[in-house]
């Protein structure tokens, strides 16, 4: 082999190491990115222009730190977040955060399936609930009937419809000067308006059900490999350590990327021409047509899809975990359905229960402002919960928490905390 071949070969299979340590941290990254959020980052990039990008810099170390503990519980324990909280510490906990847990996911999962259902019908037109409830089902089928393998690999590539609103940052006219200078020179204002986004941001980014997700999944991915939870292999443990490091920090980066596009493209568009009042990713892609183009539009719709179809079965997902492992019932998208009947009816519930609240009278914006308190109630809590178990021996053994993901861990929960203080009481 030449020295250019090799160099080629060696280039080459240091790509494809790279792109297989991407996963579980990746995928949460992308599930992050929800319609939901995509409704939320619209709105501020609306309302107040570029001046909130500062916060996808100001967010992702923590992030990164919360979601790599979460990620270190499920792969050193070997359980996932809900179990661990059942094996050591008292039932009103557990049963507490496990049930604001599902609330929020329901709704979340009822706000994402309507917003799919909703730019589907922008697209093609036709019946927005019935399409709710077809995306809904396929999500299901899929989670239940696809070989996990093959699940975990779909999610990866599903991560690529992001890059649609990278497409429509780039296809607005968008002023890059103005950009970098807010991004890197924040403007804080203490107004009313200005703190309600700011938490809107924060909750969207920092989400609870994406830590039971991330758990969950490095748990999955010991039982595919047949491997023991690093605590009772801790003298070869840096490797897995390491790419979990990578995936997560990867997958947190993915995830601001994106968020700060969809708010640039709002920016440069809606609120270059006026339009500040967005309440839906639907409504978003819909004010976008007669200014940005048709091209840009659909990219947006599609997008909107793209990430539900991301983002629905890991909500459904992170809530069959918790339920599953509080209940002590046999877990895992590893499972075939009938060794885990119970897991795969949670999903299909909960499921269920978010395409309902699509035919109630319910008003999904005040639905989804009250899924964002209940995860801002939950998410400070839990986060301290994560970091008592974090630095518990006797669940993490040799594998604790080093030093750096204490004080990030701990800034999270303390920059969460404040934050839920501030909604509630603004």
């Amino acid at each position: 082999m030449t020295g250019t071949a090799a160099a080629r070969a060696t280039v080459g299979g240091g790509a494809r190491r790279f792109l297989t340590a991407l996963g579980p941290g990746l995928v949460t990254g992308a599930a992050d990115d929800d319609p939901s959020g995509i409704a939320t980052y619209s709105q501020v990039g609306a309302q107040f222009g570029y001046a909130l990008g500062w916060t996808m810099l100001f967010s992702y170390p923590l992030m990164v730190a919360i979601q790599i503990i979460a990620a270190r519980i499920g792969c050193i324990s070997g359980y996932g977040i809900a179990e661990n909280i059942r094996r050591h510490y008292p039932r009103w906990l557990l049963h507490g955060v496990v049930a604001l847990l599902l609330i929020a996911n329901v709704i979340n999962l009822g706000a994402d399936l309507g917003a799919m259902g909703a730019a589907l019908g922008l697209l093609i037109g036709g019946p927005l609930h019935l399409y709710t409830a077809l995306f809904g089902l396929v999500c299901v089928l899929v989670q239940t009937y696809v070989s996990y393998a093959r699940f975990a690999k779909a999610l990866k590539w599903a991560t690529l419809s992001l890059f649609a609103y990278v497409a429509v940052a780039f296809a607005a006219h968008v002023s890059w000067t103005s950009v970098l200078f807010s991004t890197l020179l924040p403007h804080i204002s203490l107004n009313a308006s200005y703190a309600t986004a700011l938490v809107a941001l924060l909750g969207t980014t920092i989400s609870p059900y994406l830590f039971f997700w991330q758990a969950g999944q490095e748990v999955e991915e010991q039982r595919r490999r047949q491997r023991k939870a690093l605590r009772h292999m801790a003298g070869v443990a840096a490797p897995e350590l390491a790419r979990i490091r990578t995936d997560t920090m990867v997958g947190m980066a993915f995830s601001n990327v994106i968020a700060l596009c969809i708010i640039i493209a709002a920016a440069a568009t809606l609120h270059a021409h006026g339009i500040t009042d967005i309440q839906t990713s639907a409504q978003a892609a819909e004010a976008l047509r007669p200014i940005a183009g048709e091209f840009t539009f659909e990219l947006f719709a599609l997008g909107v899809i793209g990430t539900g179809m991301l983002a629905v079965p890991v909500l459904a997902g992170s809530a069959a975990y918790a339920v599953s492992e509080t209940f002590q019932w046999r877990e895992g998208l590893n499972r075939a359905p009938r060794d885990a009947k119970a897991f795969y009816a949670t999903i299909a519930l909960g499921m269920i229960g978010g395409v309902s609240l699509n035919f109630t009278a319910l008003d999904p914006i005040k639905a989804l402002y009250w899924s964002a308190v209940v995860n801002g109630v939950l998410a400070s809590p839990l986060m301290v919960v994560m970091m008592i178990i974090g630095a518990n021996k006797h669940i993490m053994g040799a594998l604790t928490l080093p030093p750096s993901l204490r004080v990030g861990g701990w800034l999270a929960a303390s920059v969460m905390a404040l934050a839920t203080a501030w909604m509630l009481l603004a």
